[in-house]
């Protein structure tokens, strides 16, 4: 036994030194390389924000787009993945078809081995342009449809909406995912960042360490959060039935989704940007029952508990609004996280040392052996 004092779940323990985020749980605050996250929120787009993570810099006009263009000419997937994600069965569950289809792209990708600082940025670079071919082709797929060849004159987001459905998206709702995957791309060493993290110390490649994030992710505890947060909301179905539905829940002691963070004790920053963007949704929409509902939910929990929403809680109406499959809402956490994922597996292999933590041992000591014969 050992006399320190034991922290559940690694909570508060410095794991590793990271130049990527900064959170400040107790102000609200999230910065992305010290750029402050509603700055990039307001003004940058997604593939600019990754842009900042992984150079460490504002990109020029002229640098972002050749990032953009580079990336958009690398978005279709080779014969191989599609061939994989075909195999699956109609009923895999989204999550699980991603993890498989980015393990089977590290099989067949021409660097999957090499691990230097230029190769990583390359398959890094793959990965982010790959992930919505992925998720929108698994889509089509188990919906009996020919997947949707990605056009590389459209957005990282548009291009997305546009292999999902086959049709040009808004403006409002381009604007509203690609903000939504600017905030989830990075956020400090929760669960899935460790894992990949963990995996990229033992110097395996950035194909394995993605691969594991997202397996980290497809737990409820880390992702998922906005999916159950809508079905909550479609169980609640009304302005009306809100308060009723809290006093029972309440009572009962359930968890309500989308509330509360292990870190954030002020507002989470990232959520007041997807509360203005499932208005907008709202508004285009002509249809504003589900943002009703949410904002007086909202109000009803910070009043009656304290608790603030986080990210996921506004993030589920602003998907459904976009008419995207429940199932499909952690997907597109994953694919706003890889850009961050990947920061951070570049950071490991350049700073590398193998996290190799302790656990604390609580099981009995000098148990006797007992011959088989006399068990």
């Amino acid at each position: 036994m050992t006399d320190h004092v034991e922290k559940k779940g690694l909570a508060g323990v410095v794991a590793a030194e990271s130049a990527l985020s900064f959170i400040d749980g107790e102000a609200g605050r999230l910065s992305y390389r010290g750029y402050d996250v509603n700055a990039l929120a307001r003004h940058a787009s997604y593939l600019e924000s990754v842009y900042v993570l992984w150079y460490d810099a504002l990109p020029s006009a002229m640098e972002l787009a050749a990032f953009e263009g580079t990336l958009a000419a690398q978005r279709s997937l080779p014969p191989e993945g599609l061939a994989v994600l075909g195999e699956l069965p109609a009923d895999s569950v989204p999550m699980a078809a991603l993890r498989t289809a980015v393990s089977a792209l590290g099989q067949v990708d021409p660097e999957a081995e090499d691990i230097s600082h230029e190769a990583d940025l390359r398959k890094a670079g793959r990965l982010v342009a790959r992930m919505p071919t992925i998720v929108a082709a698994f889509d089509r797929l188990r919906r009996g449809l020919e997947p949707v060849e990605p056009d590389g004159e459209l957005s990282h987001a548009a291009n997305f909406l546009y292999m999902l459905r086959g049709e040009i998206p808004t403006d409002t709702a381009v604007r509203a995912l690609d903000t939504s995957l600017l905030l989830y791309l990075e956020h400090g060493l929760n669960a899935s960042t460790f894992t990949a993290r963990v995996v990229a110390s033992t110097l395996a490649d950035m194909h394995s360490a993605i691969t594991a994030g997202i397996a980290a992710l497809k737990g409820p505890l880390h992702g998922g959060a906005n999916e159950k947060a809508m079905e909550m909301l479609l169980e609640i179905g009304s302005v009306e039935a809100v308060a009723g539905y809290l006093d029972r829940a309440l009572a009962e002691k359930q968890k309500i989704m989308g509330f509360g963070h292990r870190v954030y004790r002020a507002e989470d920053p990232r959520a007041a940007h997807l509360r203005q963007m499932s208005e907008a949704l709202s508004r285009e929409a002509g249809e504003a029952r589900w943002f009703d509902v949410s904002r007086v939910l909202e109000d009803l929990m910070l009043e009656r508990k304290g608790l603030h929403c986080n990210v996921d809680f506004y993030c589920a109406t602003v998907y459904y609004s976009l008419g995207l499959p429940i199932d499909l809402f952690t997907p597109l956490f994953a694919i706003g996280r890889t850009g961050g994922w990947a920061a951070h597996v570049m950071e490991q292999h350049m700073h590398n040392r193998l996290i190799r933590p302790r656990a604390e041992y609580t099981g009995e000591l000098d148990r006797p052996w007992v011959p088989i014969d006399r068990r």
